[in-house]
């Protein structure tokens, strides 16, 4: 079976007014398809810019990343946008909401830029499965941090995606609404067999996880079975 995901040698350099500033150095790993991962650190050792080097939301100055078999390092912006659509789920600690949309339309959004004819009604049945049947007509600003990641999640897996990826899904929301959240994703993953990778400062998340990897000033520091 083909790996989820693949990444060989990946280093990320980013510049800026001080300078070129080197966030990643030669990381390689493999993620094995219907695994979960959890990414751990401090802050600044580059687990978020790994997710989104995953995601394709960032570029990769050196290496190579397969996701599904797909080199998406050699992909155009245009094919690299619509291989996320099509597989990728992104869950962000910011939520990332469109706030001039209603919980409804966006969950809805993804299906339709994906042309799914009954795209509002798996919209509703997914805000269902996350308990938001009754705020689907609200806008961001009227629901409560809690219920704005459970529309983020339920926009993110609302394509049964194949990668289903989580920026400190938990940092914005307090104990209860986190453990909800986490829940959730965790429950989505395994209803339908997505490969889930996360980034997180919580240990009692990333205990959750099948495997956990360590970095640390852009390396993998290391790299361990979530009980051991």
């Amino acid at each position: 079976m083909t790996d989820a995901l693949t990444l060989t040698d990946v280093s990320l350099s980013l510049s800026g007014n001080a300078g070129t500033v080197d966030i990643l150095h030669d990381i390689s790993l493999s993620v094995a398809t219907g695994e979960t991962l959890g990414l751990v650190g401090p802050s600044g050792s580059g687990k978020s810019s790994l997710l989104m080097l995953m995601g394709g939301l960032e570029t990769a100055t050196s290496g190579s990343i397969a996701a599904l078999g797909t080199d998406i390092t050699s992909l155009g912006e245009d094919n690299l946008a619509r291989f996320r659509r099509d597989n990728m789920g992104v869950v962000f600690q910011s939520f990332h909401l469109i706030p001039t949309m209603t919980a409804l339309e966006n969950v809805a959004t993804p299906l339709e830029l994906a042309g799914v004819r009954d795209a509002y009604a798996r919209a509703a049945a997914e805000l269902d499965a996350v308990g938001l049947a009754n705020r689907a007509d609200h806008y961001p600003a009227q629901m409560s941090g809690g219920e704005q990641q459970r529309v983020a999640l339920a926009r993110a897996s609302v394509t049964r995606p194949k990668l289903l990826l989580a920026d400190e899904p938990t940092g914005n929301l307090d104990e209860t609404n986190g453990a909800a959240i986490i829940d959730m994703l965790f429950g989505l993953r395994e209803q339908h067999g997505a490969t889930l990778i996360m980034v997180t400062h919580s240990n009692e998340l990333a205990a959750r996880c099948d495997r956990v990897i360590r970095l640390r000033d852009g390396r993998i520091d290391t790299v361990k079975a979530a009980a051991e």
